[in-house]
């Protein structure tokens, strides 16, 4: 069966993450299992996008606090939230802080495997946006001071003659500097640093 995409449960309860684990497995989903959110936090920086499933209430750090921790950091992993009977309030809350939706326990197998599909579709996308956005920002940060104000002339327009007169440093110079931003940035015209430059918030709209 074809992978699907990553799911990441969260529940202290050993029996339900073993039954997670079978039910997303066979329905062809790479699963990682965590018995605590802090567990999950520790090990958030390092993980590939995927579907976070999670109970909410749980000793330590709960559901709602893992939502706003990842709302606090932007994070873009989807979030689905199982609760328990009676817990509909705290659900309620949940999708305020940014879950993509929650299951009452006990829940349908298939309710759940479309749910989580549906999540990751929809938020695959911006995950990958955003993976690109902190990438271009590297780029930037990889330039050194004298690059990143030569990138400045280029983006505003300005010939490698007026950017040398304005930095008091010779033309040819400016074209080894000029060769040196578009590797680092991974442009292959002018045009493509002028929209990775926006896309970094270098530029007004």
């Amino acid at each position: 069966m074809p992978d699907r995409g990553k799911v990441y449960v969260i529940d202290d309860d050993e029996a339900m993450r073993d039954s997670l684990n079978f039910l997303l497995d066979s329905a062809g989903y790479e699963v990682a299992l965590f018995d605590s959110t802090l567990k999950f936090l520790d090990a958030l920086p390092g993980l590939a996008f995927g579907c976070v499933v999670s109970d909410v209430r749980m000793p330590g750090l709960d559901g709602i606090e893992l939502l706003k921790r990842m709302k606090a950091d932007h994070c873009t992993f989807p979030i689905v939230i199982m609760t328990g009977h009676g817990d509909v309030a705290l659900a309620v809350e949940a999708m305020k802080l940014g879950a993509v939706d929650f299951l009452e326990k006990p829940f349908e197998d298939e309710r759940l495997i479309g749910m989580i599909a549906t999540a990751i579709q929809q938020a695959e996308p911006a995950a990958r946006s955003e993976a690109l956005t902190q990438d271009i920002a590297a780029r930037v940060a990889s330039l050194s001071p004298r690059e990143r104000q030569v990138m400045n002339g280029l983006i505003a327009g300005l010939s490698n003659k007026l950017i040398a007169r304005d930095y008091d440093i010779s033309p040819r110079t400016i074209e080894v500097y000029r060769a040196n931003v578009m590797t680092k940035m991974q442009a292959n015209s002018l045009s493509e640093l002028v929209r990775l430059a926006m896309r970094a918030g270098l530029l007004n709209d």
